[in-house]
């Protein structure tokens, strides 16, 4: 006799052969059979109140495991509210696929409920997506989705699945479920261009490094930048997934000089890593003629100052052959389309060690002390209300090694990238590039899962806890303890600040909020909550959080500080 599934049930089939633990969803009627389908292979179905949020955390579930994450929504506004999702992990290239749902296709373009072209919304915000249009081809098309998702530069994918499609019974005795269909191989350097890199190299007395997200998708990212970092001694700087992935009790942690170095190094070596706003577009001139007067022409010359030394040397490091040179006017003198981690581990064993690079990196590391020194006096600071730095310093007391800390806001979360210093691989996430807000909640449940034996700690601005803080209600009724922190200035900060030095303060408008009590809403949705006004309150009222054994929030009502002064967030 025939072995019949319906089609959810062959998607949680073809899920479970690549290794799927959790399926993130917010329920809906068009993808309930994945659901049926997922009970029976043992996948955990985690469901948030958002659709949003249930994309965010695919996306948490790939950064803090390092393998694509899997969500589903519903057809129609289902699939509208994961694109802001699908956008971020597109800017991050993070690898992720989402299955959407969709009216039954007999029904197509008649007007069935939630009936939309999903393919044309979605394709500008993915690497790939399709509509599956037989039963009989679903586990063909996930295979195909994890190929795409994390080949090359990873991304996100989507896959709309119909209603009849997922209804349809097939005989799994005629079904094949791929195996083997995707390789882990990543590309090597080309050997020419790695003896250019060394080359360069050789010659340089100021050499140094930045490495960006690409890191993660190495076979061993701590390894390998340990390995580098200890026999080269080079300057090196990490940024987006890579955080985390350098020792910050080692001598060649480093985070507040990077500016510094950009303007002295004569070598600099960019690993996954865009000339983007971040790098100032990698222009060593300004960009921006300056011609008009006034605060919005001062704000355009700020933004598009340059900060790599004009006699610099670039070696250039990327997946995507599309991205070396991008923006730099002057070029790179070398680019290599490769896997940072291989890169690195071949640069590690050609190189020829300069002992003028560890006086340089001395240099670095006075200029270093000397700006954490200047912090230190409002980390230390006994100020009521608590001053950002001595929350984040707090707070960072808490961190172990593995523990994870999530970013979601603006001001507050910049201040605590440079504060907090967790150390393991996929141990710091925030957004990324498209600095998108409420990403926190379904980045910490995704990473509270991928890692139960870790801390989870969200750090989160008053503004983006408004995003998506009902998700707290979805971690206490499915037992995801993470500790949120919240930076509560009553403001949208990061805005703010160049709204008033641009237009003045009277003309503030759509920035300001309220000291609202968070911690009582969170109290109502089955978690822990405290409120600090104070320093001394707020050693305390972190023990009793982390001690709850609930998803917690810690409402810190904070004070002001000139740490961010002079920032532009556009």
């Amino acid at each position: 006799m025939p072995t019949l599934i319906h089609g959810g049930r062959l998607v949680a089939k073809a899920l479970k052969a690549e290794g799927v633990d959790c399926f993130f969803t917010l329920c809906g009627g068009h993808i309930q059979a994945i659901y049926d389908g997922c009970l029976d292979e043992g996948i955990r179905v985690v469901d948030t109140r958002h659709e949003q949020s249930a994309a965010h955390a695919a996306d948490g579930w790939a950064r803090a495991t390092g393998k694509p994450g899997v969500c589903g929504v519903t057809a129609g506004p289902g699939v509208t509210d994961a694109v802001t999702a699908l956008a971020n992990a597109q800017r991050a290239n993070v690898p992720m696929i989402c299955f959407g749902g969709a009216g039954p296709l007999v029904f197509q373009h008649m007007g069935s409920l939630q009936d939309m072209d999903h393919l044309e919304l979605v394709k500008p915000v993915t690497k790939w997506a399709a509509r599956v249009t037989e039963a009989r081809r679903l586990a063909e098309y996930v295979a195909i989705a994890f190929r795409k998702a994390t080949s090359g530069v990873p991304g996100p994918v989507f896959l709309e699945v119909p209603l009849d499609v997922l209804m349809e019974f097939v005989d799994l005795d005629q079904i094949r479920i791929p195996v083997n269909s995707r390789t882990a191989a990543r590309p090597a350097p080309d050997p020419l261009f790695l003896d250019r890199a060394l080359t360069l190299l050789s010659e340089a007395e100021r050499p140094m490094a930045i490495v960006g997200s690409q890191l993660r998708w190495s076979r061993d990212p701590l390894g390998t930048l340990q390995r580098f970092l200890e026999k080269t001694n080079i300057p090196t700087f990490v940024n987006g997934m890579a955080r985390g992935t350098v020792d910050p009790e080692s001598p060649h942690f480093l985070n507040r000089c990077r500016k510094d170095a950009l303007k002295k190094s004569d070598c600099v070596l960019i690993f996954g890593t865009p000339f983007d706003f971040r790098l100032s577009y990698g222009q060593s001139r300004p960009i921006y003629p300056g011609t008009q007067a006034g605060n919005a022409s001062k704000v355009m010359m700020q933004l598009t100052q340059p900060v790599l030394n004009p006699q610099a040397k670039v070696i250039q490091v990327d997946l995507d052959g599309d991205e070396i040179g991008r923006n730099r006017e002057a070029g790179v003198e070398v680019g290599i389309v490769g896997d940072t981690g291989l890169v690195l581990e071949a640069l590690t064993a050609g190189v020829t060690v300069s002992q003028n690079w560890a006086l340089w990196s001395g240099e670095l590391r006075a200029i270093e002390a000397k700006k954490q020194d200047k912090m230190r006096a409002e980390m230390e600071s006994p100020d009521d209300p608590p001053n950002p730095l001595r929350v984040c310093a707090e707070v960072d007391k808490f961190v172990r090694p593995g523990d994870i800390v999530v970013g979601d806001g603006g001001d507050f979360v910049a201040t605590a990238a440079y504060v907090m210093r967790p150390y393991g691989v996929g141990t710091w996430m925030d957004p990324g590039p498209l600095g998108t807000l409420g990403v926190g909640p379904g980045y910490a449940m995704a990473a509270k899962l991928a890692h139960p034996d870790k801390r989870v700690i969200l750090m989160l601005g008053d503004g983006s806890f408004g995003l998506n803080g009902m998700e707290f209600e979805a971690m206490a009724r499915q037992n995801i303890p993470v500790v949120g922190v919240i930076g509560n200035d009553a403001a949208w900060t990061q805005i703010l600040r160049g709204q008033k030095d641009l237009y003045g303060a009277a003309r503030v408008v759509a920035t300001t909020l309220s000291y609202t009590r968070y911690d009582k809403m969170v109290e109502a949705l089955g978690g822990h909550g405290e409120w600090v006004e104070t320093t001394a309150e707020l050693g305390p009222a972190l023990e009793r959080a982390f001690a709850s054994g609930k998803p917690a929030l810690v409402n810190v009502k904070i004070g002001a500080s000139k740490f961010r002064e002079g920032s532009i967030s556009v």
